[in-house]
């Protein structure tokens, strides 16, 4: 473990680099409930709301290519303040948007923007941490994640009913600026910055690509997103217009599925305690290929089967990312930021084609959620299977 911060700052330093990480599901679970209402106000089609998600996830995918291999020239730290300074501006932006187009701009520069505070946090973690502590710290940060979505949609859903939309965006802008305050405190991590140029750092992406054993899981681990990310944007539709909950009503039982989320990389931690790393990741691939097959046949009945259903997909998703992100970070001893950009560019990017895909067929939600949890299933656990005692996969000490 790095030396650089003293033992005291690192709770604080641990409660700050959640709160950077919380910035995706923050910045879209929070106005989920205003979805249908915002199809309405902006006078506009559900497919265009919808892509007020998806550009975000898109672009801030895009964002960890352009921020992360910059952290190895320039340090964590100007990265981090600069991102969160266009994430700000950007919320207030969205907040006083009046067609969808503007907001979709919006959404996509604030994206770019917060995009830096999720990348700089997986390299600050490997800068900090190693081995099994490094493991441990990454379970305990999503898990603290994971409150954002649980008290989101309900904080969301109370704006509502005495504000409008664009009072949660202003919200969002509150948050980045408490985010950036604290940032000007943190303390630089990186000890050995890159010393070639700009352009040399965002080439280094593509000398991590050429790491088989990083590459091979990359692709694996994120694939698993797509499953989570389709229910995000099919839930709110599903709950509101299908089975016909109110927004508040939608806000509780998306807490539930927060909360199954929530706990996935307690119960990981806690089953890596007597279970292999390797066999907790391929029961987590095959649980997600059932439920996908019962939210197929049974989740059309009621709201109930449907969270039940649906609830271990999403905790399922979000433990094998613990032992998902470990193991491709141990493949790479350098080239952290380029690394973390990486992981955290394709399980975005992945996770915005699933949204996409969810809402191609609007008439089928659930059936369509269904089909895409059981491809993501099947597809993880073959590639798994084929790849996890490889020789060129570097395997992380006991």
């Amino acid at each position: 473990m790095s030396s650089n911060q003293d033992r005291p700052s690192r709770k604080g330093a641990l409660v700050f680099l959640a709160l950077i990480s919380a910035f995706p599901p923050l910045s879209t679970v929070l106005y989920l409930p205003a979805l249908p209402q915002m199809v309405e106000v902006l006078d506009t089609t559900q497919a265009s709301v919808n892509m007020t998600l998806s550009m975000f996830f898109l672009f801030f995918s895009v964002g960890l290519l352009f921020w992360g291999p910059l952290s190895e020239k320039f340090g964590r730290k100007p990265i981090l303040l600069s991102g969160l300074t266009i994430y700000v501006f950007a919320s207030v932006f969205c907040a006083f948007s009046q067609q969808v187009e503007q907001l979709i701009a919006g959404r996509i520069i604030q994206a770019l923007g917060g995009s830096a505070g999720t990348v700089v946090a997986t390299a600050i973690v490997k800068d900090l941490y190693s081995g099994r502590e490094r493991e441990k710290i990454m379970a305990t940060i999503m898990s603290m994640v994971i409150i954002a979505p649980i008290v989101a949609p309900v904080l969301g859903a109370l704006l509502l009913k005495y504000t409008s939309w664009r009072t949660i965006f202003l919200m969002l802008a509150a948050i980045g600026a408490v985010a950036l305050l604290r940032g000007m405190l943190f303390r630089e991590t990186l000890s050995g910055k890159y010393t070639g140029s700009v352009i040399g750092s965002w080439c280094r992406l593509f000398v991590v690509l050429k790491n088989l054993g990083f590459s091979s899981l990359l692709l694996i681990f994120s694939l698993a997103p797509i499953a989570l990310m389709a229910f995000l944007a099919s839930a709110s539709y599903i709950y509101i217009n299908e089975f016909g909950l109110t927004e508040g009503q939608f806000s509780l039982f998306f807490a539930f599925n927060a909360t199954c989320a929530m706990v996935g990389p307690t119960i990981y931690m806690r089953m890596r305690r007597h279970i292999e790393p390797k066999l907790i990741v391929t029961v987590c691939f095959t649980l997600i290929a059932v439920c996908g097959v019962v939210v197929s046949v049974f989740g059309h009945i009621s709201p109930w089967w449907f969270a039940l259903s649906v609830g271990p997909v999403t905790m399922a998703v979000i433990a094998v990312r613990v032992p998902g992100t470990h193991l491709m970070l141990e493949q790479q001893d350098e080239d952290t930021g380029s690394a973390s950009a990486l992981i955290n560019f394709f399980a975005m990017f992945m996770g915005s084609m699933g949204m996409q895909l969810v809402t191609l067929w609007p008439d089928t939600l659930v059936t369509n959620l269904g089909h895409i949890q059981i491809g993501v299933g099947i597809g993880c656990s073959v590639l798994w299977l084929l790849c996890r005692n490889k020789s060129f996969i570097i395997q992380p000490p006991a």
